[in-house]
């Protein structure tokens, strides 16, 4: 109560909240948030769209979530440099709520959350480290960085950090086709790091895999996408590069996911004119989740991708799109309307 007190007289008074200077910038109302200041309570004050809220250098180990009434929002970090600005959290799956109601399930582990149309984060770290070893009771070791719903969701220089499920590109229902852009952004971790059913285009961004202590191989996959069958686009990864810290070939490009709550579902994924390295297996990239859903009968295809894990020696194993396909396979047909860029 005692911070949202500071936080209104703040509003009220023309500077901005958790600091001083300008509510206005650019025509935008701008909040500032700086070590020892909670990112969450900054969004809490938001009190409609076209807010920034900046957050200067520091880590600030925290839940956030921001709901869909905050649309039109931009959380950025204000010197340019993701690195100086980290929000990070240690939930997983199988961690036991606080109130004794149960875990908190894959989503809810997400250190950060966002239901907002319109949201865009700049130059920051989304980070979930959470570590299997240091839990070995606990089997459900999905922990997720960020959790991200709500058209128009754009991410730009900005380090997604986690091992299992790093990166929920999701959508508001079942039947919504929301869109998410990312470019010149980091994401690493093991299984299934990227997933989910949201028309996701990643363009310039890195995908690293990391090194990974088990006596089997794959040791994970990169995406595992869940797209509606309803929606002609999924995953799109272009000019990308694809970096491991693990042996070469230890880990699959992607697997299809289809849930048991959308068992319709029909995973789409194009990986095109990027580089993938040596840690992709080049043999065989895909693998399938479960029996019932095969890889091959998904709608995954690359289009001239080079790099030693992008070598074709098995042509059925790497689905290759045709130039006139290729062309219904880029941002502007996956965003449609919307520009980001």
């Amino acid at each position: 109560m005692r911070r949202r007190t500071l936080l209104t007289a703040a509003l009220a008074a023309g500077a901005s909240a958790l600091g001083t200077g300008p509510a206005m910038a650019g025509g935008r109302r701008v909040l500032h948030v700086r070590p020892g200041e909670s990112v969450q309570a900054a969004v809490d004050a938001v009190d409609g769209p076209g807010w920034t809220v900046l957050v200067h250098p520091g880590t600030y180990r925290e839940v956030v979530g921001v709901p869909a009434a905050q649309a039109e929002l931009t959380l950025r970090g204000v010197t340019g440099d993701p690195r100086d600005v980290v929000i990070v959290y240690d939930n997983a799956n199988g961690t036991p709520k606080p109130d004794g109601s149960g875990t908190y399930g894959t989503a809810g582990s997400a250190t950060f959350s966002s239901a907002a149309p319109g949201l865009t984060l700049r130059d920051l770290t989304l980070a979930n480290d959470w570590l299997r070893a240091d839990h070995p009771d606990i089997t459900g070791t999905q922990a997720v960085a960020a959790c991200l719903t709500g058209d128009r969701t754009r991410a730009e220089n900005v380090r997604f950090l986690a091992h299992q499920d790093t990166l929920f590109t999701d959508t508001t229902a079942l039947g919504a086709f929301d869109r998410q852009y990312f470019r010149h952004c980091h994401i690493e971790g093991d299984v299934d790091f990227v997933f989910g059913r949201a028309t996701a285009v990643f363009d310039h961004c890195r995908f690293h895999t990391l090194p990974r202590d088990v006596g089997f191989t794959p040791k994970g996959m990169v995406f595992a996408p869940s797209t509606a069958r309803a929606n002609p686009h999924g995953m799109l990864a272009v000019r990308c590069r694809f970096t491991s810290g693990a042996e070469d070939g230890a880990y699959k490009l992607a697997r299809p996911w289809v849930p048991s709550y959308e068992t319709t579902a029909w995973p789409a994924l194009v990986v095109r004119d990027s580089v993938i390295g040596p840690g992709i297996d080049p043999v065989a990239p895909y693998t399938t989740m479960r029996d019932a859903h095969p890889w091959q009968s998904m709608r995954f295809a690359e289009y001239r991708n080079t790099g030693p894990g992008a070598v074709i020696s098995i042509p059925a194993h790497r689905p290759q799109l045709t130039p006139a396909e290729a062309a219904l396979h880029t941002p502007a047909a996956c965003l449609g309307d919307w520009n980001p860029r």
